[in-house]
Parts: C-alpha cells; structure tokens; sequence
C-alpha cells in the first residue's frame, strides 16, 4: 500500500504540481494552499507524511509543524523553504521536523528526503506496534491463576513494577519466573526501554563477564572487535539475570560493584561507563543455603534480595491448573489454526490430579501435544500424555478425588467465574469464551448458584 502525504502550499500551482509528481512517483498525495486546510485534512483521514512550506498566511508552517508534532506525533514534517530562510527551518529541525528542502529543488530530491522519513517513521510505527503487543503479552491478566498463593504473587508485582527495587524471584523451574519478570518490566515506568535477559547458567564462566559487560577489541584471543554488553544494552530498561545462584564467584565479585556505583568497565577498557538498570534475578536455588555453603556472596545476596517473590510451584496450586489449561488451549489452538473448544470431564480430572513435576512449563507442553493429536473439539483424557491419564487412574490414589461429581463442580465453577471474572460479568462473552452457548451458561450459574456480583467483585 503506498504512502499518503499531505501537501501544503499557499502557491496554488506550485501545491498541485507537487502532489502530481509525487502521485507519478507512486504516492497519494493531497494538496491543500492552508495550514487550517491541512488540520482539516488531517482530522478526517490519515496521512504518512505532511510536506509544508514554511510561509503560510495566517498560520505559517512553524505554527503547522507544533500543531502535527502535538496532536499526531507520529507523522513526520518536512519543511519547504526558500533558500533565505534556511536558517529558519534548521531551527525548526531542532523543533521535531524531519528535514527541510530549500527551494528551487529537485523532484528527485523531494522523493529521496520523503522515502527517507517514511522509513524512519515505519520502523518507529513497527517498533509501537511490537511494544504493544509485549505489554499486552506480558499483562497482569496473562498472570493465570486464582489460588491464594498465586493470587499473592500478583500482588507483590503490582506492588513492585512502578519502584526502581532490585526483585529475586525464587521457585522451581518452570514456574514463570521469566514470564513474572516480564510483567514487571512491561508494567514499570520503563516499559519503553529494553528487557534483556541472560541466563547466568548457560554461559561459560570465561565468556560470561563479556558477555554482561562486553570487551573491546584486542582485550584477548578472538576478540576481533569491540562487544557490547547486556548491562549497556539495558541501559534505562531492566536486566533479567536468570538463575543468578550458578553464577562464578569471581563475576559476583564485579557485579555487586556494578550494583553499588552503577558503573562498570568492560574486559580489556581502561573507561569506565555508567548505567541505569533496573535488576530482576531469578534462581531455582536455596539462596541462604548457597550463602552458608560459600558458593554465594552474602554481601550480593542482601544486595539482590531486596524484594524477594516466591513462585508456588504447580502441585501447590492445583485449582490453577483447569484455569492454565483453558488459557494455553486457547492460545495454541489460535496459534496452530485447530478448532478446540475444552477439556472432557475426564481429562480435566487427570490434569487436576497429576503433581506436574515440570510446573507451567510441563503444563504448557502438554496442551501443546493434546491439541496436535485431539481429533475432536473436546481435548479428551486420551489426547493427553499417557504418563498423565496414568497418574490420574493409577497413581497416588489419595491424589483423585474422593467425590467425582464434587470435584467436577469445583473445576466448573472455576471456570465460569475466572470467564466472568475477564469478561467484566458480560454473559454473552463469557460465554465465548468458554466456548458454550449463552442459554447453557445462564443454566449452568443458576444451578451451581453462582451470584454474579459477587463472583466478579471476587
């Protein structure tokens, strides 16, 4: 779809001219001969790009220029000026324009320095776009879960994401400590800037303090050129230092120096440069355990723990699970083009009763396979990972229910009120969403005597 730019222009000839040749070289353009014509146009339909000249009657294009930059700042202005006035129109670059062109021009000219900004102007588009998908990727409601200790995990990240606190997130692999540091980040005052992780495990003790704080070229054998680090490229923003407990003494030495003055050299420089990070580390470990035994530094320890969240693992949130399960069906059957609708009452039974060593992450896989085999609509038990439905009939016999019917109207109602619960007591999309027919949703709460509002107050 080509561009649209909006020509502006009190020479009437000039303005059409213009917007013809820049419609020949595959634009659609709009001349207008007024700065008010070009709020007007503006108002009504969308443009890429507004190209004014700089002497306009009444209001003159510096005035236009404030007006575009306040009210649609994405939209880039390039500023036609005669030659005298050059001076003019540097300072208006310093104002938000993109570029000037001084006239007489070329048409080639104009074309480059528009193509130029359009480009700009897309990728920033680009860049909004993905940054809004991340913040709502990484929400509070993508936090699934209503049990008590879950419930207080959502609490302490509302409490911490608009503070500058360091947080350790301690829990089980698997559990979403990656997924909670996210929603800090996507929800804190520096959702703007960047979120890079690094795991402290995966990385060889020799490469990881480059890798951290980045080298320059010649600092040692194959470093070809200069490197930057994760803690410059997070500057402003957040860095995720995933399973902090495996990190080499020596590099925990530098990074509580980083914590303390904020600055750092990288391996091999001689200047030293200063950062502003928000820190999240994570770590499966027992971390005053790892102090005692002297495979942590305690004085790090305190600096890191400054607000600690535990992540309950999966077995201890078993009423969480029915809620998981709809939340990754749905977005893997979107994601996979499959028509899936929910989970047998069998099904639901063997994931409720299955103590999900793996946690989330086990949980996730799991939907995953169930929604590649299933055959129908309705994930059944035997869509399911064999060693599950097993655990469920076979297994740990005071892990199934005592009270089928019972335990089945619990895993119900869960369902109904998280549905209500997203969709602010709206029946219809409740309904929707949890793949049934009004009329059956409406029996359904009547006969579990669900009160609706309290269920969405709760």
């Amino acid at each position: 779809m080509s561009h649209s730019i909006l020509v502006v222009d009190d020479e009437v000839r000039l303005a059409d001219v213009l917007a013809a040749a820049l419609e020949d070289l595959g634009f659609r353009a709009t001349a207008v001969h007024s700065a008010r014509a070009a709020l007007g146009e503006l108002e009504q339909a969308r443009f890429d790009l507004v190209l004014t000249d700089l002497r306009l009657p009444v209001m003159d294009g510096r005035e236009l220029l404030r007006e575009v930059r306040s009210r649609w700042p994405e939209v880039p202005v390039i500023i036609i000026t005669a030659f005298a006035a050059v001076r003019d129109a540097v300072d208006l670059v310093k104002e938000g324009a993109f570029d000037y062109i001084a006239k007489p021009f070329e048409i080639d000219d104009v074309s480059a320095t528009i193509r130029r900004a359009l480009r700009l102007a897309d990728v920033v588009r680009d860049n909004e776009r993905l940054r809004s998908e991340l913040e709502g990727r990484y929400s509070f409601d993508t936090l699934v879960g209503n049990s008590a200790s879950f419930r207080r995990v959502i609490e302490q990240v509302t409490e911490v994401c608009e503070t500058k606190a360091t947080v350790l997130l301690n829990g089980e692999s698997g559990t979403g400590k990656e997924l909670v540091a996210k929603a800090i980040h996507f929800n804190s005052p520096r959702r703007d800037k960047p979120f890079v992780a690094v795991n402290c495990a995966a990385i060889p003790e020799p490469l990881l303090e480059s890798e951290l704080f980045g080298h320059v070229k010649g600092a040692f054998t194959g470093a070809l050129a200069n490197r930057t680090g994760r803690f410059a490229a997070a500057d402003g923003g957040t860095l995720f230092l995933d399973e902090i407990g495996d990190m080499p003494l020596p590099i925990q030495a530098k990074l509580l120096r980083v914590i303390q003055e904020r600055s750092f050299e990288p391996v091999g420089a001689t200047r030293t440069q200063t950062v502003d990070v928000r820190l999240v580390a994570a770590t499966h470990k027992d971390m005053r355990q790892a102090v005692d035994k002297g495979s942590f530094r305690e004085d790090l320890f305190y600096r890191l723990n400054v607000f600690p969240i535990v992540l309950p693992p999966l077995r201890d949130r078993a009423d969480d699970v029915p809620l998981l399960a709809t939340h990754f069906l749905a977005e893997l059957a979107e994601a996979m083009g499959k028509r899936a609708s929910g989970f047998s009452p069998a099904a639901l039974a063997a994931m409720t009763a299955y103590d999900w060593p793996g946690n989330i992450r086990e949980l996730h896989n799991c939907i995953e396979r169930a929604v590649i085999v299933a055959k129908a609509p309705t994930i059944d038990a035997g869509d399911l990972p064999q060693d599950l439905f097993n655990a469920a009939r076979r297994g740990d016999r005071d892990s199934l229910p005592r009270d089928l019917d019972a335990e089945l109207e619990r895993i119900e109602r869960d369902f109904i009120l998280e549905a209500l619960r997203r969709s602010d007591g709206v029946q219809v999309r409740a309904a929707k969403l949890l793949g049934i027919a009004e009329r059956s949703l409406w029996h359904r709460i009547k006969k579990l005597g669900i009160r609706l509002g309290r269920a969405i107050a709760d």
